[in-house]
């Protein structure tokens, strides 16, 4: 298989991931009124989340395989 073609598989793959991470079900775990170190979970957990999806796409970009 064409290494273009299983990067843009594992593109869309995390594509679906941070879609089901910034969906409702799961933000709405987050979204309480505690804190952490003065910082709402629900922000925690966004940029959290935000820098996975990153570097989950870095890591797919620069593979080799």
């Amino acid at each position: 298989m064409n290494r273009f073609v299983i990067r843009g598989q594992r593109l869309i793959a995390i594509f679906f991931i941070g879609c089901l991470l910034f969906n409702y079900p799961l933000l709405s775990l987050f979204s309480t009124t505690g804190m952490l170190w003065g910082i709402p979970i629900l922000y925690i957990y966004a940029f959290t989340s935000w820098l996975i999806i990153i570097v989950l796409m870095f890591i797919a970009i620069k593979l080799r395989h």
